[in-house]
């Protein structure tokens, strides 16, 4: 015979281990005489350690009994030497113990056994040292997380009661164990942790952030996308601050906004603060991250609740002028005022952001002085720093602007404050194209006189020659053609055609055309003030 009780369901006594409650587990020891009581007392090595209740006893035959193993902490910390398993060892003792009484009724033993019983040489004593601690719970569980092991999180959480959701751990900081594989950048802890039905929802006590928002912080873009493949929410938790598009905006991890807004996201949802994803990227200077939300549909002229200040003042502030030129070409109002009623060109002009104020304010003052052919007006934005290249929102500068409007004038102080006569817009078109297409002789003639090329092309390829003659501008025609001529070193003489030979042989050429080649600015959407 090899032994007298079998321990039920295996030698491994599952102890958990949390907080604030007894830590404990239970065994079960069979009797597996069909004649006998048996006698058994369960010892463990280290009993400062552990107490087993009840620790001695008879079992009836083919009857069980169940024992309860406490643990006792080391002071400090609830952890012990060695987890998941335990190094203390067990001694069960048994003997057979005939004629034994048994006098509980409900656990088929007595509550003491002599202790003679298990040392007398006139009985055959078994001693088994089989039983083994097994540690659950929290602080187990956060600890196996924090060191990585695949197999021994998988056995802790299997080995753990299912009526206690042992996914949803948190350790001492109050982080869950999705939190702490996310800190080890580890996709495969994560996706091991999802087997098991963790609550995605479940916020840091430490940050207050979720899963993903941790995810999205971090930059993790596998891990995100993991926990979106699951149903994680892309929306900002109660107790955050900031949201999973705010986390990547803000850090500039543009993959993971990218799976956010295609999950969904709201590119437009507020911080605590009030503050937009495009807030943050504009703050952090992130600019990929900027142009995503502005192609997403993010909103430029949301005003946060902390100061009322839009992305612009941000922008602004920062002196960041490519910031300030990205947001004005996707439709930022310049004139929005935030709480303390300032401007963008205000909140610049009080960080001494000098390089600024021709996109704020100057260069669209520059373009109204010149379009009204305001020759006093335009010297004075140039003396104050307004730049003589400078754009406004629909890409023209004040040369563009004067030759639109004819104002020959403005159009001369701007040539002779050093304009770039040949600039072109964002559809190709120069100052001379401008001219052309309003007919505008005089400003034409000037422009042509003072560099222009005559045989620039807009994105579509036509050039402001073929502008005048399908407009049928005979006279600014010969300017053109002479001004070509004369910048080829061309003797004019020898090669001028009659007003009437010169006509005939443009008709003929526009006969040759498969269709009519440009159209006047005002159609191209360009708005004429």
């Amino acid at each position: 015979m090899d032994r007298l009780i079998a321990l039920e369901p295996s030698n491994v006594v599952i102890v958990r281990i949390e907080a604030g409650i007894k830590c404990s587990g239970e065994v079960t020891l069979r009797n597996v005489m069909y004649t006998m009581p048996v006698a058994f007392r369960l010892q463990p090595a280290n009993k400062s350690r552990y107490t087993v209740r009840p620790h001695s006893g008879i079992i009836s035959p083919l009857n069980s009994i169940t024992l309860e193993i406490v643990y006792h902490p080391p002071p400090g910390t609830l952890l012990p030497e060695t987890f998941p398993h335990s190094d203390d060892s067990f001694l069960l003792h048994s003997v057979v113990a005939p004629g034994a009484a048994v006098k509980d009724a409900k656990t088929g033993s007595e509550s003491s056994v002599p202790s003679d019983w298990f040392t007398t040489k006139k009985k055959q004593v078994f001693i088994d040292s089989g039983v083994r601690i097994m540690f659950v719970g929290s602080p187990v569980l956060a600890a196996v997380v924090s060191n990585g092991g695949m197999d021994e999180i998988r056995e802790v959480l299997e080995k753990s009661d299912p009526s206690w959701k042992a996914a949803d751990a948190v350790d001492c900081d109050g982080q869950t164990l999705l939190h702490l594989a996310i800190a080890q950048r580890r996709p495969d802890l994560v996706q091991l942790l999802l087997e098991f039905g963790p609550d995605l929802e479940a916020p840091s006590r430490l940050l207050g952030s979720t899963p993903l928002e941790a995810a999205a912080s971090s930059g993790e873009s596998l891990i995100v996308e993991i926990l979106l493949a699951n149903r994680a929410g892309t929306e900002r938790s109660e107790p955050s601050v900031w949201g999973p598009v705010h986390h990547a905006a803000g850090n500039g991890h543009i993959e993971v906004l990218r799976l956010l807004l295609l999950k969904g996201a709201n590119v437009n949802a507020l911080t605590k603060d009030g503050d937009t994803a495009l807030h943050l990227a504009v703050k952090e200077r992130r600019r990929d991250c900027t142009r995503l939300l502005l192609a997403s549909g993010a909103l430029t002229d949301i005003r946060n609740s902390r100061d009322g200040n839009t992305p612009l003042h941000i922008a602004a502030g920062n002196g960041d002028e490519q910031m300030v030129r990205l947001l004005l070409q996707n439709g930022a109002e310049k004139n929005t005022r935030n709480k303390h009623g300032k401007t963008s060109y205000d909140v610049a002009a009080e960080n001494g952001h000098n390089r600024l104020f021709d996109a704020l304010r100057l260069g669209d003052n520059l373009c109204a002085a010149a379009r009204n052919g305001d020759v006093g007006a335009i010297q004075k934005l140039l003396d104050h720093g307004a730049n003589v290249n400078g754009r406004d929102q629909n890409g023209w500068t004040a040369l563009h602007r004067a030759a639109f409007k004819g104002r020959i004038e403005a159009a001369r102080a701007l040539i002779d404050n050093g304009v770039v006569v040949n600039c072109r817009d964002e559809e190709g078109y120069t100052a001379l194209h401008c001219a052309v297409e309003c007919g505008h002789a005089d400003v034409t003639e000037l422009l042509v006189k003072k560099g222009a090329d005559v045989d620039a092309r807009t994105n579509k390829g036509v050039t402001a020659l073929q502008i005048a003659e399908t407009l049928r501008f005979s006279g600014i025609t010969r300017i053109l053609v002479q001004g070509d001529m004369n910048s080829k070193g061309v003797n004019a003489n020898l090669i001028m055609l009659s007003e009437k030979t010169f006509r005939k042989e443009k008709m003929e050429m526009r006969t040759t055309k498969k269709k009519v080649i440009g159209a006047r600015v005002r159609q191209r959407g360009i708005p004429v003030v």
